[in-house]
């Protein structure tokens, strides 16, 4: 639900530390020496530090698709969870903004 990173993803920015502190934000405890982020198939961080062989240009590339596979493993459990969301366009802002019921 970050306005933050659902503005990246309009922007197509992969601001992987946008999406660190959402996740930090969803009063979970993290251990970020675990966490592990992709980007569709684009490894960014692993084990707490960015990938050695992470090109942004990559990921600036992935945030080009219609449809963005966002991949955070916290490495605290076999849990999994999905959510959708869509993104945060200066278009969608302007629709919503002028919206009277």
């Amino acid at each position: 639900n970050s306005p933050l990173v659902k503005t990246a993803i309009a922007g197509e920015d992969p601001n992987w530390g946008r999406i660190i502190m959402a996740a930090g934000k969803a009063n979970v405890k993290l251990k970020l020496n675990k966490l592990s982020l992709y980007l569709g198939d684009i490894r960014v961080m692993e084990n707490g530090n960015l990938y050695e062989k992470y090109k942004e240009t990559d990921g600036k590339e992935y945030m080009k698709n219609k449809k963005i596979d966002i991949i955070l493993d916290l490495g605290l459990g076999s849990k999994n969870f999905r959510a959708y969301t869509m993104d945060l366009t200066k278009e969608y802002v302007k629709i919503n903004g002028d919206y009277r019921s």
